[in-house]
């Protein structure tokens, strides 16, 4: 356990997958004053659950520990700080992706591959829209994290990119969803704090918006493309947006294959 002084003083560290503590177990040892019935395995899976509940600007470290019916300076024998645990949350969730086989002889085709983990990635964001901020404040090295990057890594080689390319394709998938995903996970998270559907949302926006006269011409040039878009529900229409953008990135890694790299 780490004193609340200490804390104060020491610099921040990079990641608390580097701390050389080997936080993937679960047991703090016990002994000295560690309160029993509480593991980090267990702080974590409610640290989880309170973000997906409340947000991250409602999450604290007292929160947490009332939820876990215990005191802060509790938590802090299995975790130094909040940071520590937002990694861990972190990482956790990533454990939720179904990642597909491996072996290159399973007969699944890269591009098949490729449309599960990126459509896994997109639910990710959205089912925890405090996730997407995380991935840009920490390293994120946890051993879930590591295992889906390693797979992604995996299938963009079996593309027939050469390695100068295979990086370049993988940013342009993969930041494409993270985009797609922040953005949609934070529109359902608005909708609901609002107390309303997405469509209705979305209908009342769009009223809104061709009632200004210095936005209506706007909206009127863009009519012909919100009608071609297709779709009875913004979900609907967000399907065919995400569809059709991932198929032109899979068809411009096949291009560039075709084009020798």
């Amino acid at each position: 356990m780490v004193r609340a002084g200490d804390r104060a003083e020491r610099p921040a560290r990079a990641s608390v997958w580097l701390e050389g503590k080997a936080p993937r177990g679960g047991a703090a040892p016990r002994g000295g004053g560690q309160p029993s019935g509480l593991d980090r395995d267990r702080i974590t899976e409610v640290t989880v659950r309170l973000l997906d509940a409340e947000g991250m600007a409602k999450f604290s470290m007292r929160r947490l520990a009332a939820e876990l019916n215990v005191t802060a300076m509790s938590v802090y024998w299995y975790v130094d700080t909040k940071d520590d645990l937002l990694e861990l949350a972190l990482d956790a969730v990533f454990g939720e992706l179904e990642l597909p086989d491996p072996d290159p002889e399973s007969g699944e085709d890269w591009r098949d591959q490729l449309r599960g983990l990126a459509g896994g990635y997109r639910a990710l964001l959205v089912r925890h829209p405090w996730v997407s901020p995380l991935i840009g404040t920490f390293l994120n090295i946890g051993p879930h994290s590591m295992a889906f990057s390693l797979r992604v890594q995996e299938v963009v080689r079996r593309t027939g990119l050469p390695p100068h390319g295979q990086m370049g394709a993988l940013s342009a998938v993969f930041q494409f969803v993270y985009g797609f995903g922040t953005i949609e996970g934070h529109f359902v998270q608005r909708c609901a704090s609002a107390g309303l559907s997405q469509d209705e949302y979305h209908r009342q926006a769009m009223s809104t918006i061709g009632e200004q006269p210095q936005l209506a011409a706007h909206f009127e040039s863009s009519a012909d493309l919100l009608e071609a878009r297709g779709g009875d529900t913004v979900e609907e229409m967000r399907e065919r947006d995400f569809g059709f953008a991932l198929e032109l990135l899979i068809a411009g890694i096949e291009a560039m294959v075709a084009r020798g790299g």
